[in-house]
């Protein structure tokens, strides 16, 4: 463990100034969206609606960034990814504020689209941003160390946001609407201290001057045939697992509730475990990738899931529950840096922006078709056999997500090593 402490602190030292700025930003923010994560549910209980509202707030708030992704990864590409990253920033930092404010229903639906909307403009010039100022061989390192950065602020998020929720409540007599307001405003203003390293970021001249075919549509089709197949093909697999995502992840704090009965402080405490599991498998990503390959730690990790996700949604049993959570949280989310440091690498630089804008597009176009289908079964079939349903088939979504991404990619690497033999 030492030994790989080491390895990434001299990877941190080594990284240019602009990627260290950008993961400075990445903590603050994701320290307030971990903050929205764990208690934004809870506030919309709190204001007297059913459950199937907030099915239909993180539908909306998915189906805007499914919206935006692809214009936004086009206009990364051709004006720069600082601006487009800022912009995205300011207004979903708007957006994060007037939702701690505002209760009527058409309101919480509108900011939930607008923060899904200006969220996407950031999602999908990031890891452009950090690949341009990267090396190849840096990264596998980089994007895993990005994600663990990500976990880490979400741990402290989580951990935040259930605690001042309840304690304002229990200790300072504060009614819990109250309480969870003041906690979703303090998210706010994190995200809003974030704007300040970005504003710091110096994007690269070349950046700014590229033109290539991809600047346009038409010629897209004519000038990057096989970034754009890579691209699809990808996109396949990211849907599948969006598809399985939606049903569980935006409901998990009211799966804990719900089915055990805890309380926010406690729930707070387990999503934040279940994201430090998830930093310390990003940091070993790539010693699973030095050994088996980038495909096959892939699967592997997300194959490594699946019964711990089927323990959750069984058990009755909250430790059990914790554990079986905890380890599939880490697991499943270990191979998203490694799959994505694939992609970069497969397509050419000019883009990366698009590359990234519909993986992401099709994977929140899942959030927002299942999200109000897991509420539903929950709401039809009751705490435990709605949440059984809801996670059995995201175990099979996940496992045919799986194997389709380990068929079409080792297919396609023997295919390219027997054209090189026949080359030779």
């Amino acid at each position: 463990m030492a030994r790989l402490m080491g390895d990434w602190s001299r990877q941190l030292k080594s990284y240019n100034r602009n990627v260290r700025l950008f993961l400075l930003a990445s903590v603050l923010a994701n320290i307030g969206m971990g903050i929205f994560m764990v208690i934004y549910n809870y506030y919309i209980r709190e204001l007297g609606y059913v459950d199937q509202v907030n099915g239909r707030v993180i539908a909306m708030q998915a189906m805007a960034s499914a919206i935006a992704l692809l214009p936004a990864g086009l206009l990364s590409d051709k004006i720069g990814r600082k601006k487009v990253i800022l912009f995205g920033a300011v207004f979903a930092a708007v957006s994060l504020l007037l939702r701690g404010v505002l209760t009527a229903e058409t309101l919480l639906l509108a900011t939930a689209f607008m923060t899904g909307l200006f969220m996407a403009f950031i999602q999908v010039s990031s890891i452009p941003l950090l690949a341009e100022n990267s090396s190849e061989k840096e990264r596998v390192h980089l994007f895993s160390f990005n994600f663990a950065l990500i976990m880490v602020a979400n741990v402290i998020g989580n951990t935040l946001g259930g605690t001042m929720s309840d304690l304002f409540h229990n200790v300072f007599g504060l009614a819990m609407l109250t309480s969870v307001r003041i906690t979703l405003l303090f998210g706010a203003a994190l995200f809003f201290i974030a704007l300040i390293p970005i504003l710091k970021i110096r994007e690269e001249q070349k950046v700014r001057k590229e033109k290539t075919g991809a600047s346009s549509l038409g010629k897209l089709f004519t000038t990057h045939r096989s970034s754009l197949k890579v691209i699809g093909l990808f996109a396949v697999a990211n849907l599948l697992i969006g598809f399985g995502s939606g049903l569980v992840i935006p409901y998990l704090n009211l799966y804990f509730t719900d089915r055990f009965d805890v309380s926010y402080s406690v729930v707070g405490i387990i999503l934040s475990l279940g994201q430090a599991m998830t930093a310390i498998a990003l940091m070993i990503g790539p010693s699973v990738v030095r050994r088996v390959g980038e495909v096959k730690a892939v699967v592997i990790l997300q194959l490594s899931s699946l019964p711990f996700l089927l323990l959750t949604a069984y058990t009755e049993i909250l430790w059990v529950a914790v554990i079986g959570f905890l380890f599939r949280q880490a697991l499943m989310n270990a191979g998203n840096p490694i799959q994505m440091a694939l992609m970069m690498r497969k397509v050419d630089d000019s883009m990366k922006g698009l590359a990234n804008s519909v993986g992401q597009m099709v994977f929140q176009l899942g959030w927002a078709v299942m999200g109000p289908v897991s509420t539903t079964l929950v709401m039809i079939h009751g705490s435990y056999y709605g949440y059984a349903y809801v996670f059995t088939i995201t175990a099979s979504l996940y496992l045919i997500g799986s194997v389709y991404f380990f068929l079409v990619f080792r297919e396609k690497k023997e295919a390219e090593i027997s054209s090189s033999n026949v080359s030779a």
